[in-house]
């Protein structure tokens, strides 16, 4: 199951739920106060196996929690910031070129160029 950073619209669980991901935010969850790493092993606990997000720092601080847990992937979406309806229009677009797909145990980011 697939968890959504704080960072992103909370529109794209409704899109990526069609696109068949199981997926869930942290603000659905209430955990937008956690701080990365312990983002990270809250979702581990919670049978969690990515983390989307937009924060270009978040690998640094969530690398000890990855070493510790190599199932868990972190996948950093490249797309420009934007409202939610162009954000999602650029992550659909970006999705037929390139699903993504997490590594466990790595910071990876999507889309590739």
């Amino acid at each position: 199951m697939w968890l959504l950073d704080a960072n992103l619209p909370l529109q794209l669980v409704r899109l990526l739920t069609d696109l068949g991901i199981a997926v869930d935010s942290a603000i659905a969850r209430d955990w937008t106060t956690l701080s990365n790493g312990r983002l990270v092993e809250v979702a581990i606990n919670a049978g969690f196996t990515t983390l989307l997000t937009r924060d270009r720092l978040f690998g640094e601080s969530a690398a000890r929690v990855l070493r510790t847990h190599p199932e868990f992937g972190v996948v950093r979406i490249l797309l420009p910031q934007a409202r939610a309806p162009r954000f999602l229009s650029a992550f659909r677009a970006a999705w037929l070129r390139g699903v993504i797909e997490p590594v466990p145990g790595q910071m990876i980011e999507w889309p590739r160029s």
